[in-house]
């Protein structure tokens, strides 16, 4: 890990969009493209401005593809990269994050999520990508996502993405939403921050020959290296090997374990009263806020409740949420959503005991709204 100070620090007020482009800036973001898109375009507002002086690159595109696209190639220049959207532009991207996890290409995505289908409600928090972040784009594959729930955590979750993105070499989501993106609180941004500095391989041949990780080196463009950044399936000289089903398989399991083996390094939650409790809901993003307080809700009427807050969503952190979920006799996931994490967690802890608590429509769920549920499941 490397030290970078930073431009500001200490308490500030902002918005969480803010705190995500700040945090992109402490990181050493050095290029951004993107095309506006409400609840998201905040970032690629506040970096138009600011990128320049930290001698970056931004660049407003025709559309979510380009963008995308874009990115990808800053990253194999050498730059850490990055780009924000919601809704159908993400939607738009999911060819181009194919291609990034498929070439082990390092990059950042901050979905602010909204209402859909299709357009559907520009102004209105969900939390409906969630499936969309992990499955969206085809194939077999593993990504990151985190899901922060405050400004303060915009920022930090940022900050550690371009660090995962470089570690791992595969793209990072962070996973925010309408709430978090547009809500202004206190946060404090330190003096300096660590920063992955893995650097960079030295010419070679062999640029996804991996290490005992699993991941390869990181190398970059007009350095000497002869590099194939192609989209179908390759050896470790990144020739094409599509119809090699055994070069194919290994490298579909790696890109895959390289992320899953390392889950102690990956996985963060934070856990509130779920010792002894009876009831653990399990929540992430701003959902988990007012989950949090209805778990102080129902602490002072006699339940013995608690939460698990997750911080990272993708890939399933299962140990964590096994061992925490244990010895509750019900488990309650609420989401701005249908149930998509639900099933995610009903898999790891037993469909029997755990059910969701759904909030859609633009409408953001209340702490005596959970606590009812919670109640209900109780009494069940």
């Amino acid at each position: 890990m490397a030290k970078r100070k930073t431009r500001e620090c200490g308490p500030m007020l902002m918005q969480g969009n803010e705190a995500c482009a700040r945090a992109a800036l402490a990181a050493g973001c050095s290029f951004m493209a993107g095309y506006p898109i409400t609840p998201a375009t905040e970032i690629p507002e506040y970096l138009s401005r600011e990128m320049f002086k930290s001698g970056g690159v931004f660049m407003q595109l025709e559309d979510e593809l380009a963008s995308i696209n874009a990115v990808i190639g800053a990253s194999w220049g050498g730059a850490r990269a990055m780009t924000a959207t919601s809704g159908p532009g993400y939607t738009l991207m999911q060819e181009g994050i194919s291609y990034a996890v498929e070439t082990e290409t390092p990059l950042v995505v901050i979905n602010v999520m909204r209402g859909g289908p299709s357009t559907g409600q520009p102004t209105c928090s969900a939390q409906d990508a969630v499936m969309q972040v992990r499955y969206g784009a085809h194939g077999d594959y593993e990504l990151i996502a985190l899901t922060p729930s405050s400004v303060q955590e915009a920022f930090d979750f940022t900050l550690r993405a371009f660090d995962l993105a470089d570690r791992f070499r595969v793209p990072v989501i962070v996973l925010s939403d309408e709430v978090v993106g547009h809500t202004r609180e206190k946060i404090r941004i330190p003096e300096e921050v660590e920063v992955f500095d893995g650097g960079y391989q030295g010419v070679t041949k062999d640029f996804y020959r991996p290490d005992a990780d699993g991941v390869p080196p990181r190398l970059e463009f007009f350095t000497g290296n002869k590099v194939i950044v192609d989209g179908q399936l390759h050896n470790e000289q990144g020739l094409r090997a599509g119809t090699e089903a055994d070069i194919c398989t290994a490298l579909i399991q790696r890109l895959s374990h390289k992320l899953l083996d390392h889950m102690d390094e990956i996985a963060s939650a934070d856990t509130y009263d779920t010792e002894d409790a009876d009831v653990v809901l399990v929540a992430y993003g701003s959902v988990s806020r007012t989950a949090l307080a209805a778990v102080r809700k129902a602490r002072e009427a006699g339940i013995r409740a608690g939460l698990l807050k997750l911080n990272v969503i993708w890939p399933v952190p299962e140990q964590l949420i096994r061992e925490t979920c244990r010895n509750a006799r019900h488990v309650l996931v609420p989401e701005m959503n249908t149930g998509e994490y639900l099933r995610e967690i009903q898999r790891v802890t037993g469909a029997d005991k755990t059910s969701g608590f759904s909030s859609i429509g633009g409408r953001y769920p209340t702490p005596d709204e959970i606590l009812t549920v919670i109640r209900e499941v109780v009494r069940s």
